[in-house]
């Protein structure tokens, strides 16, 4: 896969919509090509102990950021392929790459609908199955860290959403 986007998300608490952040790194002919990163206000907004424990995010962090749509629509434009790519490939959007990207995937679902946003189906890859594929037991587990350094991206700042995307999309260029 030369061309795709890996996504990554934090949440706020344990409801799916409550990102609090969010990296995007856009891979174009095998070369990273852009990055975005931000802080959302999550929905709902509060912050459960123990996500603040995994990322260090609280609400002095995210009480003045943007809402979801104001973020996604710095996204948007990002993950969009070319006039001629959308017509080759019968679709409109780079494809998603995220570790465990059932988690990533039913956050962007989830705050689409809190907002009551149009979910343009995005296409979904997950380097954590890749990964039990490519490594099986060779691995002492399949974490994003893990897996990471076995393709040789050393994470220095894992569970922040732009560091943990930048894992994947090093991932996905490797066993993808």
């Amino acid at each position: 896969m030369e061309d795709f986007a890996a996504i990554d998300f934090e949440t706020a608490n344990g409801a799916r919509s409550s990102v609090c952040s969010v990296g995007v790194v856009i891979v174009r002919g095998g070369i990273v090509a852009d990055e975005f990163y931000s802080l959302i206000h999550p929905e709902p907004d509060y912050y459960a102990w123990f996500c603040q424990e995994v990322h260090g995010l609280s609400n002095e962090d995210t009480d003045d950021a943007p809402n979801f749509p104001d973020v996604w629509a710095h996204v948007e434009p990002l993950l969009l392929l070319s006039p001629e790519d959308q017509s080759r490939l019968g679709r409109t959007h780079l494809p998603l790459v995220a570790h465990n990207s059932p988690f990533d995937e039913s956050c962007l679902k989830a705050v689409f609908q809190v907002y009551q946003m149009d979910y343009p189906d995005y296409e979904f890859h997950c380097t954590c199955r890749a990964a039990r594929r490519v490594f099986g037991q060779q691995l002492p587990n399949h974490q994003l860290h893990t897996v990471a350094e076995a393709c040789g991206f050393h994470l220095e700042n894992h569970h922040h959403a732009l560091a943990d995307a930048e894992a994947c999309a090093w991932i996905a260029r490797r066993i993808l």
